[in-house]
Order: C-alpha cells, then sequence, then structure tokens
C-alpha cells in the first residue's frame, strides 16, 4: 500500500468521523444523508484531480472504500428475503382477509405496469424532443467490448416469453429463492409468505390454540427483523459516503461530454416521470411536495446504490414511518417494484434506446406502426427485470431483440452507464413508492396522522417497535 492511498484512507476516515459526531449529535437522518453525499462528490473530485479516473490508486482506494460502500449494500440485501417474510406473513395475519389481499396486489401491479407504459411514453417524447440517434457515434475498443458482450446475451433475452417468466414466479424452491438465487427470488418469496399467511389463518378456527402460537412467533420474529433493518439502517450515511466517492472518483467527464445529449434527455424523461408520480400521489388527495420531502432519503441511497433490490428495507421504512402506509402495503409495492414496471430501468431507458438504434437500420422510429409495438413490448417486458445492477441492460435486450433492432449498438453508452443508472434506479424507487401510496389510499389504510407529521420518521433508523 502506497503513502498516497494511505493518506486518501486517513481523509476518508477523517469524513466517516465527521458523519459518526453528526449522528453522536443527534442531527436527522435527512441531514446526515445529504451531508455524507456532499462530501462523498466533494471526496470523489478531489480523487480524480489529483490521480486521475484510471489511476492506479484511485482503484485502491477504491477497494477500502468498497468495504464500507458495498458492504452497506450487502447488509441491506442480507435483510431483504426475512424482512419480505415476516412482514408480509404478518400482515396477513392481521388483515385475515385473502380479498383484500388480492386486491392489494392487483392494484400495485397494476399502477406499476401502468406507470412504466407512460415512462416508456416520456422516453419516446425525450428522444425525439433531443433528435437522438446512434447513427454515426463511433466505438471504441471498450464499447466494441460491451456491444459483444450484449449479443453473447441475446440468446437468454429472446427465450423469455410471458408465460415463461410467470412461471418463474412460482417458488418450486423456497429455501433456493430465499437465498435469492434467481433473478425473481423477491416475487417467489411475496407469493411463499402469501401461502403461509393465508394457510396460518385456516386453521385459526380449527386449531386457535397453535394458530395463537404461530401469530405469537412471527410477532417474535418480526420485531428482530425490524430491529436487524433499524441497525442496518443507522449506517446510511456512511455507505452512501463511500458509494458516491467512488462514482465520482471514477467517471470520465470526457466520455459524459461527449454522450451530453443523451444524459440530458435522459434525466430530463426522468424528471418529468418524477412528476407524474407526483401528480398521482396529488390526485388521491396527499401533498405532493410533503411526499417528496419525506422519500428523499430512500431516493438519495438509491441514486448513490444503483440497487433498486438493496433499497426495499429502506423503502418499505419510509412507506410506513414517513408515509402511514401499512406495512403489508409497503412490503408488496417495494418488493413488486424491485422486479415488475421499474419506471426507469425497463421503462425509459429501453424505449429511448429503440428510438435512437431504429434509424441505423431504415427504420422511421416516430411511426404507430412502430411505437404502438414498442410501447407493449416494454409494459409486458417490464415484468421480471431483476432489482439489480444490469436489470436496465437486461430490459433493453428483451425490447430491441423483440422490435429486431441490433442489440450491440447500446454497447455505446457504457461510458455513462453509471451515470444513467443511478437517475434510473432512483425512478424505480419512487415508482415502487409511488404504487404503495396509491394502492394505500385506494384501500383507505393510509394513516393521515403518520403522513401530515413533519416529525414522522424522520430518524428513520429509529426503532419501530416497541421495547
Amino acid at each position: 500500500m502506497t503513502f498516497s492511498v494511505l493518506l486518501n484512507l486517513a481523509a476518508a476516515l477523517l469524513l466517516l468521523g465527521f458523519l459518526y459526531s453528526q449522528q453522536r449529535r443527534h442531527a436527522s437522518f435527512t441531514v446526515r444523508v445529504f451531508t455524507a453525499l456532499g462530501l462523498g462528490v466533494v471526496f470523489g473530485a478531489a480523487l480524480q484531480a489529483l490521480y486521475g479516473a484510471d489511476g492506479a490508486v484511485i482503484k485502491t482506494t477504491g477497494e477500502y472504500l468498497d468495504i464500507v460502500g458495498s458492504g452497506y449494500v450487502k447488509l441491506l440485501q442480507m435483510i431483504v428475503m426475512p424482512l419480505i417474510m415476516v412482514s408480509i406473513v404478518a400482515a396477513i395475519l392481521k388483515l385475515r382477509d385473502a380479498k383484500s389481499l388480492g386486491k392489494i396486489s392487483a392494484l400495485t401491479i397494476g399502477t406499476l405496469m401502468a406507470t412504466t407504459a407512460v415512462a416508456a411514453a416520456i422516453g419516446i417524447l425525450m428522444a425525439k424532443l433531443f433528435g437522438l440517434s446512434a447513427a454515426g457515434l463511433t466505438a471504441s475498443a471498450a464499447e466494441v467490448a460491451r456491444g459483444a458482450y450484449l449479443e453473447g446475451r441475446l440468446a437468454d433475452a429472446q427465450a423469455i416469453s410471458l408465460p415463461n417468466m410467470i412461471l418463474s414466479f412460482i417458488p418450486a424452491n423456497p429455501f433456493l429463492d430465499m437465498t435469492g438465487g434467481r433473478k425473481t427470488s423477491t416475487i417467489a418469496v411475496v407469493i411463499f409468505s402469501v401461502f403461509v399467511g393465508i394457510a396460518a389463518i385456516g386453521i385459526a378456527d380449527k386449531k386457535p390454540d397453535l394458530f395463537v402460537s404461530f401469530d405469537h412467533a412471527v410477532k417474535v420474529a418480526h420485531a428482530i427483523v425490524m430491529r436487524i433493518v433499524t441497525l442496518v439502517l443507522r449506517l446510511t450515511p456512511y455507505g452512501i459516503f463511500a458509494l458516491m466517492a467512488q462514482v465520482v472518483a471514477t467517471s470520465s467527464y470526457a466520455d459524459i461530454l461527449n454522450l451530453i445529449g443523451f444524459v440530458a434527455a435522459s434525466y430530463c424523461a426522468l424528471l418529468l416521470m418524477f412528476g407524474v408520480h407526483l401528480a398521482i400521489v396529488a390526485g388521491t388527495g396527499l401533498n405532493p411536495l410533503r411526499f417528496a420531502k419525506k422519500i428523499l432519503p430512500v431516493l438519495t441511497f438509491a441514486f448513490t446504490s444503483r440497487s433498486s433490490a438493496g433499497a426495499i428495507p429502506m423503502n418499505v421504512q419510509t412507506q410506513v414511518q414517513r408515509l402511514g402506509t401499512p406495512e403489508g402495503i409497503a412490503n408488496f409495492s417495494a418488493s413488486f417494484g424491485a422486479t415488475i414496471g421499474q419506471n426507469g430501468c425497463a421503462g425509459i431507458y429501453p424505449a429511448m434506446l429503440a428510438v435512437m438504434i431504429a434509424p441505423t437500420v431504415g427504420i422511421d422510429p416516430f411511426t404507430v406502426s412502430f411505437l404502438l409495438p414498442l410501447l407493449a413490448v416494454i409494459t409486458i417486458g417490464s415484468v421480471g427485470v431483476a432489482g439489480v445492477g444490469g436489470g436496465a441492460t437486461f430490459a433493453a435486450l428483451i425490447v430491441l431483440s423483440s422490435m429486431n433492432l441490433p442489440v450491440a449498438l447500446a454497447g455505446l453508452l457504457i461510458s455513462i452507464e453509471p451515470l444513467i443508472d443511478m437517475g434510473r434506479t432512483a425512478l424505480n424507487v419512487s415508482g415502487a413508492i409511488t404504487a404503495g401510496t396509491l394502492t394505500s389510499r385506494v384501500m383507505g389504510e393510509t394513516d393521515l396522522a403518520v403522513f401530515d407529521r413533519d416529525d414522522a420518521g424522520e430518524d428513520i433508523e429509529s426503532d419501530p417497535t416497541p421495547a
């Protein structure tokens, strides 16, 4: 380890120490999150200015920062499956109504898929307004390699069909799915948990003693899991600092400027779609500005981590403690939203790519005969996109191959992929929260006292379980 790396790590430790001092002074969660974000940007920019984006010092420093950043994401992923299972089983035991469960699922999935179609339309509009086209773009060695990689994955994308995807949701081996071993494991665990909850309700009258024992066991498990969630969420500012520092330190500003049109169009589309989410919330009678303020911390984490699945625990906590959404609905929307109908990764991104690439093979992308099938393919193809890094790539492969467009050209965007993916992931999580909020309001379950309180859940990592 060189002196430069030691100096960088010492500086990082000092900044992490400052974040810890904020926690000791009981600064609000939101303040600590945005302080961490700002410090990460400044530290990452300083590293790049000193050593260059591709320098060996940057790489070694990044490996140590990764212990904090990726380590935090792994801890969140660790608690996703236990959180989903105990929360959904507990919610069903409390609900005691299978019909309500069906309505919650239908509303949540319907909202996610409908908003994905809207997101795709917005992506097409932005591509038109910015005049985006893949024609004339030159490819470096890295971009050619990326194109070859995408072509290598084409067979997997072409093998995907809606019936097969729906079948993949069924947990043939729930213990495998609890390990996250499949792309659709999250949904499979949701379905298994629903079966467990419904089965438990079925013995409530026949074997009341056993039901009481099971209900108590679930409450104990739920309290323990929520305590683990609390402990992990306390690490959020440190994780955001490390993740953001790495992204900024390794970004190529020259490549970003070269593709600034796509970057600008993407973020305009993302912001416009976020406005659609706020409009939906306003349509339910809730204050959209208050909603935006309360979900900013979880969107910040999603932005820096680029993991919709990793954001599930904070997503659930935000909906329950800040927005007044019941825990069962919050878990359904967060879990489904990490796999189905991702507005950013499965909506805007593949739509913009298809419109960009179509002219290279002599297709006018702004004809009805192209746009209607494109919107249908994107909406249906959004089912089952994995809520982890790379999900957008797979969604693009499904759409481009279905529209008979060359997939290798998507590799031209590899240099700006991390920058675009941050915004896409934040929008995915916003869409999941919006679906949960809408479902909760339609079902008449939202706790308005929690939503309207300015201090509700300000310390999101505080323990929500009784002492």
